[in-house]
This record gives C-alpha cells, structure tokens and sequence, in this order.
C-alpha cells in the first residue's frame, strides 16, 4: 500500500528527529558548539582568538565526557560564533548542538528550547563612570541606558523602568564591546548587563580608575547551556557530566581559573553547585 506524502514526510521527519543530538554526534566525529565573541568571563575570544572562559570551558568538559560515553578516538569541536539575537534560532535549526555563553534559564526560552543544569547565578547590574551621578535605577530618570537586544536584561530592565515609573531611553549595542565603548565616551549614561560580565568588561578593559558599578541589583540571573528540546538523551549527557563536576568539586578550579578574580564563591553559587552535584 502506498502511503499518503504527508505520512511519509511525518515518518521521515520523526525518524531524523529521533536520531537525536548523540547519534549526530557520533556518526559526524564533531560537536558544534556556540560561543559568545565578547561575553568576558563567560564566553569571549582569547587572545590566541580562540574560544575561552567559564562556558567554554564546561562545555570543553561536556564534549571529553560525551567522546568517552560514544567510545569515539577522536571528537572535533567546532566553534560556532552566535549572538543573543541569533542563538536560539542556530540552535534550532542544528547550527550548534550546545550553546556555552551566558545565557539565562528563563520559562519563556523553555518554550523553544532545554537547559542543562544551573552553571552560574548572577543579577543585572550598571555600569558606568567614576563621575556620574547615578547610583543606581532609581536616578536613571531622563537618562540613556545601553542594553544588548534579545537578552533578559533588556527585557527586565523594560519591566523594573516601568514597574518604578523610571522614564529613562534605552540604547540598543550589538554587544558588550560597544557598550563599553559608549559608556566611555559619554554616548550613554550607563551600561545594562549582568554584574559579573560587568566586571569582566572593567578588567578586561583596563578601565578600573575611570568606571564603576552600582552597588544594587535589579533581576536574578540564573545561567544554563542550552540545547535543543525534546532530547532527553543528550541532556542527560550533558548534565551527568556537569554534576559530576559539581560533586567533586573539580568546578572550584574551573571558577578560580575565570572568576577567580571576583573573590571566592559566595553562599549562593556554592549552594548551587552543592544542589546540582546530583547523585549517580
């Protein structure tokens, strides 16, 4: 009997989806994995221009687990640059098999795509120079803001101005790199990101003297590698190895190599490690 094409598409569709992230892995010999370009100390371009930070790092640990679990000789880790507006569409669209930036866990991404485990929990912050006269959102009235389009920043920074009442412009910056620039150069007031990209983006930048950081968050940040939905057996993968390293506790040395700087972990992070070293 002759099946209808419709049927057949569904059948050829099901089967290619039921292949899944692992059997794609391991027929292909590579992993594609999504960098941020300019997201210090998370996910960034190190000076030999390859790949570097947190993320990069977990997920550097992610593939070595999952080449051990398929048995392969050889796995090759293919880069992929992305940016807030594009990352969950290359996702999708199997550009990328695993998303290493800072990407926060929202409800509303979960819709469109999966989260690993908890990797970080951070808040938003502002940045901006040693002379200004802000302290904080609650003195941002009549004043340009600079936010990345597509990120929770730009999306709770919209809620928190409204919620307060706070009638200030936001300035919309490819990435974190022009944003700093402009806040130096007086084009915006302050800069809007997460504390801890902040921080990087000053140390990075050699500005230490000449910028600051408001004392007060504004969101909860809690940061995850994101995935493709529906693939529970590449989640897996994924999270087994990053408990594992929460267990051990060889994250310590992970966080001392790229935040170190920021001081050891404070209650929370280490709280979230101690709650996603989950058992075997």
């Amino acid at each position: 009997m002759r099946l209808p094409l419709a049927t057949l598409l569904f059948v050829f569709a099901t089967g290619a989806w039921a292949q899944g992230t692992l059997e794609k892995i391991k027929s292909s010999g590579t992993i594609n994995l999504g960098y941020r370009e300019a997201s210090i100390p998370f996910s960034y371009v190190g000076d030999d221009r390859k790949p570097a930070g947190y993320s990069v790092e977990l997920c550097q640990r992610v593939a070595s687990a999952v080449k051990r679990q398929l048995g392969l000789a050889e796995l090759k880790l293919h880069w992929v640059p992305v940016a807030p507006g594009n990352r969950v569409a290359r996702l999708t669209a199997g550009e990328i098999d695993l998303e290493c930036g800072s990407t926060t866990n929202t409800l509303s991404r979960q819709e469109q795509v999966d989260f690993s485990l908890l990797t970080f929990a951070d808040g938003g912050g502002l940045l901006m120079k040693i002379g200004s006269t802000m302290k904080g959102l609650a003195d941002a009235g009549g004043k340009r803001l600079g936010v990345v389009p597509g990120t929770t920043t730009e999306r709770t920074l919209r809620e928190v101005l409204a919620k307060q009442k706070i009638n200030a412009e936001l300035v919309a910056f490819k990435d974190h790199a022009e944003g700093l620039a402009a806040t130096m150069d007086g084009r915006i007031d302050a800069y809007a990101s997460d504390r801890v990209i902040l921080v990087g983006l000053v140390l990075g930048s050699g500005n230490q003297k000449n910028l600051r950081l408001a004392e007060a968050l504004y969101s909860y940040e809690p940061y995850a590698l994101m995935l493709r939905k529906d693939d529970g057996a590449f989640r897996l993968a994924v999270n087994r190895e990053l408990a594992r390293l929460y267990r051990s506790e060889e994250i310590y040395p992970i966080y001392e190599r790229w935040l170190g700087v920021l001081g050891t972990p404070g209650p929370l992070l280490k709280d979230l490690y101690f709650l996603n070293g989950l058992p075997e």
